[in-house]
């Protein structure tokens, strides 16, 4: 998921009675919350070092407790300041308590990620498959909703409760932030229901007479009844809208049919590179493709063939996605005539090679 329902979901889990146990609980568990995603530094050793690590070893399992000890640290670092200015926190100070409540909102970063349909490797490195339950699109107006509630309420049923002169608690809006999480889970139970529903419904509704060898359905936000879904055949792949609700499946032939491209020299060196690897690693829906290069974007006299990556859970209908993110996380390799890789993009951002 993107930082914001991250950071929400730990203010929101300490709120529902953690900071009752331990100072500075909504400190380390909203900061635990979106810790994992420091792997955004890999972003310095270049976008595929960057593709390479992201969801990886800080969204490992045997990380966690390395991590939730860095989050204590900097809660004691915090208490250090607060003692050196003669301020002392409401709730009593257990370290011990802080670090399992770190550890818990750790653990609500992988499942967040496990919602969507990009996934985690929890088990790396000794089993680096990936996981994903594609649920949730990566930002769920939803959830931000019952987050938002659970943090913003209490705040405002305070000021009232100022106005009328009523008793103000310590601890306020444990009941909602109990609600919003609840809430988010029926949302998942729901759209657990629609996911699977719109497998049965893309297998049932493949007509070619060919065998479907495999069907995913990838997530839209809000909409739980709306899923991109991908039908894989021996010769094709079939692309589609599915509408849970109404049972029905829109596709545009002109668009949505993907024959299976043949593997060529130009692909075989793609495939091999660093881009290729590490593509192919993580991709379920992997279509590899070549096209000759744009003459605009090539130096003169070069023969070059571009060589593209598509990961299909991601290719959504054009009415959602247009422009550049019509082909979100596509990887380009640029094969020159010796078909040696001389060039590596992937979403956009390019690495030269050898860089």
């Amino acid at each position: 998921m993107e930082p914001v329902t991250h950071f929400m979901t730990g203010a929101v889990l300490s709120r529902a009675g953690f900071n009752r146990k331990a100072a500075y609980a909504t400190l380390a568990m909203t900061l635990a919350a979106e810790l994992p995603d420091i792997d955004y530094v890999y972003r310095l050793g270049g976008p595929l070092a960057y593709f390479q690590h992201h969801r990886g070893w800080t969204h490992s399992l045997w990380a966690l407790p390395l991590e939730a000890a860095f989050v204590v640290g900097i809660a004691k670092l915090v208490h250090w300041w607060r003692s050196a200015n003669g301020s002392a926190p409401v709730a009593p100070v257990r370290w011990g308590w802080l670090f399992v409540f770190s550890w818990i909102a750790l653990l609500s970063h992988l499942l967040l990620d496990y919602t969507n349909n990009y996934g985690v490797r929890p088990f790396a490195p000794w089993n680096p498959r990936w996981y994903e339950a594609s649920l949730v699109f990566i930002a769920e107006p939803l959830q931000w909703l019952f987050l938002l509630g659970a943090l913003l309420l209490p705040a405002i049923f305070g000021l009232v409760a100022n106005e009328v002169g009523a008793r103000r608690s310590v601890f306020r809006g444990q009941g909602l932030a109990i609600a919003a999480l609840v809430f988010t889970v029926v949302l998942w139970v729901v759209r657990d229901f629609e996911h699977n529903k719109a497998v049965r419904l893309a297998e049932a509704n493949e007509i070619s007479g060919e065998p479907v060898l495999r069907v995913a359905a990838n997530p839209y936000p809000v909409n739980p009844f709306k899923w991109q879904v991908v039908i894989e055949t021996p010769k094709y792949f079939r692309l589609g809208v599915m509408d849970t609700l109404r049972e029905e499946m829109t596709s545009d032939p002109s668009n949505d049919l993907i024959r299976k491209p043949p593997t060529t020299l130009a692909t075989l060196a793609a495939k091999r590179s660093w881009l290729g690897e590490i593509y192919l690693d993580w991709a379920h829906w992997p279509v590899v493709r070549e096209q000759a290069r744009d003459a605009a974007s090539a130096a003169p006299g070069e023969d070059e063939t571009e060589v593209t990556f598509d990961d299909l859970r991601f290719r959504y209908s054009s009415s959602f996605l247009d422009g550049r993110m019509r082909n979100p996380l596509r990887g380009v390799a640029t094969v020159n005539a010796d078909h040696r890789v001389v060039e590596m993009q992937i979403d956009g951002s390019v690495q030269r090679q050898g860089d």
